[in-house]
């Protein structure tokens, strides 16, 4: 796999610094090669001057803004930059380079890290990195290039999550987390919002979906925020290099809690994996916030705040799926259980699913998907008003390595199939015991409103293998019986020994 090749290559040159520092320096180098190249490329085109280009000036920004590519000054461009990746300076050199592209491209304004003249950063190393990325682009062709380097980013955010564990995981969520969510929910066309956006993975995935789907990446567009500046610039850098306008994701330290970026917004899709079971969040300034619809959230878990913070900004048509510790689906501490109920009984829940364990890098907490509706009673899906779809996917996934879980491509589509086909309106879906089971809202009272799958679907059946019960009990008689006869020889040979050296048993 070319990606893992290049960061194995490039976490070898990483020597003292921690993965959470070269993190900053490896992903802006892609994306200062990404930027130059699709720069350069149409520098070319309007260097030769043919068709539509014919008389421009390759050293005009306008003919850039123009076409929706950034303006990179000569002191920032790739070759430039390659030319000295050897010499001394290079560290102040790439430094100078992101400051004058953020001063030609206001967009990009405090984006940009600007850490490579630092003293701990080795410049022979540096220079070695440089020459490393300058061989990612196949061709000069940007769409190409952009596709490789935007794959490049993806891969190096997700091992560097990794690499940083815990702390990775709060910019990051697992590649197959976010796949699932929006083959599920299907933002094809409208406003899209992730209020704790992280690197905006589920952005950059929406798009891919619309891309693979023949849809139009320009009928959507992304809203989010973020709290964590250094997060916030990762986010900004991958949704430029995905060509995906990024001004309405914002940044403030409050959070989205104590300063909502987006006050007005209705969103048509929603996809978000906040902090779990987050504490101090404000809660005793926002007791009287008319986001608290279903009950005010306890201090010392946000989950349920998180929650009715999205379906505030939910749009009448709206959906939305967003992961949660699963104590969120069977908790009653601080009213928590009064809440829960309050949203199912306001018939909004239109699925959870359980998922399996060690899927993400930050937490070894189960979790779950939510899936809430506004679509619920028709509005081209089939009216599903009164009941709720549980998945038990808590089984499925495989490992990717000693530690960490992931969603094959099987896995995403057994889930995202049974989910479609108990929303259209020909769907064909049928309970499976011990995976999934369409629940009515009186049965889910039953259960004092705890909306854990396992308590719905079941246990699954045991497959009759056709050996009847003697076989198997004369089958494991006989095997107990070969195991003690065994054990009986072992201990005689022991004693045989023992007695040699003067024991006797």
């Amino acid at each position: 796999m070319f990606e893992k090749q290049l960061f194995k290559a490039a976490d070898k040159l990483r020597k003292n610094i921690d993965a959470a520092e070269y993190k900053h320096i490896v992903l802006g180098l892609v994306f200062l090669k990404y930027i130059s190249d699709s720069f350069e490329e149409l520098y070319q085109k309007l260097k030769e001057g043919k068709g539509e280009f014919e008389g421009a000036d390759p050293e005009d920004k306008d003919e850039y803004k123009g076409e929706n590519v950034f303006w990179v000054p000569p002191v920032a461009r790739w070759n430039y930059l390659h030319s000295r990746s050897k010499l001394p300076t290079i560290g102040k050199d790439i430094d100078d380079a992101m400051e004058a592209i953020e001063k030609e491209n206001p967009s990009l304004k405090g984006i940009l890290a600007k850490v490579y003249s630092r003293p701990n950063l080795d410049k022979t190393a540096l220079g070695s990195l440089i020459d490393l990325i300058g061989d990612t682009a196949v061709g000069n062709e940007a769409a190409k290039s952009k596709d490789i380097l935007g794959r490049v980013y993806e891969y190096f955010l997700g091992e560097f999550a990794n690499a940083e564990g815990k702390k990775g995981g709060q910019f990051y969520t697992p590649k197959s987390i976010v796949k699932l969510l929006v083959e599920m929910t299907e933002p094809y066309k409208g406003r899209v919002y992730d209020p704790c956006c992280g690197s905006s993975g589920m952005f950059v995935m929406s798009e891919k979906f619309i891309l693979e789907h023949a849809g139009k990446i320009d009928d959507i567009s992304v809203y989010g925020q973020e709290s964590n500046q250094t997060t916030y610039r990762l986010s900004r850098m991958n949704l430029a290099i995905r060509g995906i306008d990024s001004t309405q994701i914002k940044w403030n330290s409050e959070g989205s809690f104590l300063k909502d970026a987006h006050p007005d917004l209705k969103a048509d899709f929603i996809l978000a994996n906040p902090p779990f079971n987050q504490d101090e969040w404000g809660r005793d300034v926002l007791q009287s916030d008319p986001r608290w619809k279903y009950g005010l959230p306890p201090a010392g878990n946000a989950n349920f705040g998180w929650m009715q913070h999205m379906i505030y900004h939910l749009a009448p048509k709206g959906i939305m799926g967003l992961v949660l510790a699963n104590g969120s689906l069977s908790s009653n501490s601080g009213g928590e259980g009064e809440i829960r109920q309050r949203i199912v009984e306001d018939d909004l829940i239109d699925c959870i699913v359980a998922l399996p364990k060690q899927l993400f890098y930050n937490t070894g907490i189960p979790a779950c998907l939510w899936f809430i509706s506004r679509k619920r009673s028709g509005n081209g899906d089939r009216k599903r008003t009164g009941e709720v779809l549980f998945i038990n996917a808590s089984e499925l996934g495989v490992m990717e390595d000693r530690t960490h879980r992931v969603f094959d491509e099987k896995d995403i589509r057994k889930v995202v199939d049974i989910y479609h086909n108990w929303r259209k309106p020909n769907g064909k879906y049928e309970d499976e015991k011990g995976f999934c089971m369409s629940a009515k809202i009186d049965e889910i009272q039953k259960h004092n409103f705890v909306l854990t799958p396992g308590r719905y679907v079941g246990i699954p059946d045991e497959k009759d293998d056709g050996i009847s019960f003697e076989v198997k009990m004369a089958e494991l008689t006989g095997k107990l019986a070969e195991q003690m006869e065994k054990e009986k020889g072992l201990d005689e040979e022991i004693k045989e020994q023992l007695s040699k050296i003067g024991f006797k048993i």
